[in-house]
C-alpha cells in the first residue's frame, strides 16, 4: 500500500524535474552569462522587480486590513465577499486583464481613472495587473494568520486601556508579522510571474512594458530561443529563492503558518 501511495508522487516529481531540466539543459553557462548581460534582459529584470515590489506594497496595504476584517468580524454577505476575493485566483489572468482593459476603456469611471493615471499600455498598467493578481493571495494568507492568533490577546489589551486600533497595532500585528511576511513573499512571487493580465492591459512592447514573462513570450515568438531560455532560468532561480524564503519564514515560526 505504501508503494502504491508513493507512485503518483514520484511520477509527478519526475515530471517537474523533466520540465525544469529541459530548460536548464538547453542552455550553456556562457550563453546564460551573455544573455543576462544583454540590455534587454537587464531592462526586463529591473522592470519586473520594480513593478512587482510596488504592486506588492499596495497589495499589503489592502490585503492586511482586509484579511483582519475577514478573520475577526462576522457580517452579512461575508461569504459573497470571500467568493469575490477568490475570483482572481480562479479566473485565467488573461480574462482579468481583458476585463480591466474593458473597464478602463469603455466605462466612464474607468476612462476617468485612465485619463488621470494613464494605465493602458504603460508601466503603471503592469503594476495594476500585478496588484489585482497578487492581492487575493495576500488576503488569504493574512486571514489565515489572524485566525490562528487568539482574539483573547486583544481583549486583554483592551481591558488594560488600549483601544481596538491600538491593540491591533501593538499586539496582533507584531504577532502576525512573520505570517504577513510569508504572504508578501507569496504575493510578490505571483506578481513578478504575472503574464496574462499584463499582456492585455500593458501590452508587449519591447524595452517599454517588457517584464520577464513578456520577454520570454516576445523572444519565443521571434525565434530567439537562447534568450528566452536564459530568462526562463532566471525565473527558475526566483522560484527557488521564493521557496527558500517561505521555508525559512515557516520554520522560524515552528510551522505555525504552514497551512497558509
Amino acid at each position: 500500500m505504501l508503494k502504491i501511495s508513493f507512485t503518483p508522487l514520484i511520477v509527478f516529481l519526475c515530471l517537474l524535474i523533466f520540465i525544469v531540466g529541459s530548460i536548464i539543459g538547453e542552455i550553456s553557462l556562457n550563453d546564460l552569462i551573455n544573455a543576462i548581460s544583454s540590455e534587454e534582459v537587464r531592462f526586463s529584470v529591473a522592470l519586473s522587480v520594480k513593478c512587482s515590489i510596488i504592486a506588492t506594497a499596495i497589495a499589503l496595504l489592502v490585503g492586511v486590513p482586509s484579511g483582519y476584517a475577514l478573520a475577526r468580524y462576522r457580517f452579512r454577505g461575508k461569504e459573497i465577499i470571500d467568493s469575490l476575493i477568490n475570483l482572481p485566483i480562479l479566473l485565467p489572468p488573461l480574462v482579468l486583464g481583458f476585463g480591466l482593459l474593458l473597464f478602463l476603456g469603455n466605462t466612464c469611471i474607468g476612462q476617468f481613472i485612465n485619463n488621470t493615471i494613464d494605465l493602458i499600455f504603460t508601466q503603471k498598467g503592469i503594476i495594476l495587473a500585478q496588484f489585482v493578481i497578487a492581492t487575493p493571495f495576500i488576503i488569504r494568507t493574512t486571514r489565515a494568520v489572524f485566525e490562528s492568533i487568539d482574539v483573547k490577546y486583544e481583549y486583554v489589551a483592551q481591558s488594560l486601556g488600549l483601544s481596538r486600533s491600538e491593540s491591533f497595532l501593538k499586539i496582533t500585528l507584531p504577532m502576525a508579522k512573520s505570517g504577513i511576511l510569508a504572504g508578501a513573499i507569496l504575493g510578490w512571487a505571483r506578481a513578478i510571474g504575472e503574464f496574462g493580465a499584463t499582456l492585455m492591459i500593458a501590452g508587449a512592447t519591447k524595452m517599454k512594458t517588457e517584464t520577464l514573462p513578456i520577454a520570454i513570450f516576445l523572444n519565443v515568438s521571434i525565434g530567439n530561443i537562447d534568450l528566452a531560455l536564459a530568462i526562463a532560468v532566471i525565473h527558475i532561480a526566483i522560484a527557488i529563492l521564493v521557496i527558500s524564503l517561505m521555508k525559512f519564514v515557516i520554520n522560524l515560526n515552528g510551522g505555525r503558518y504552514g497551512r497558509c
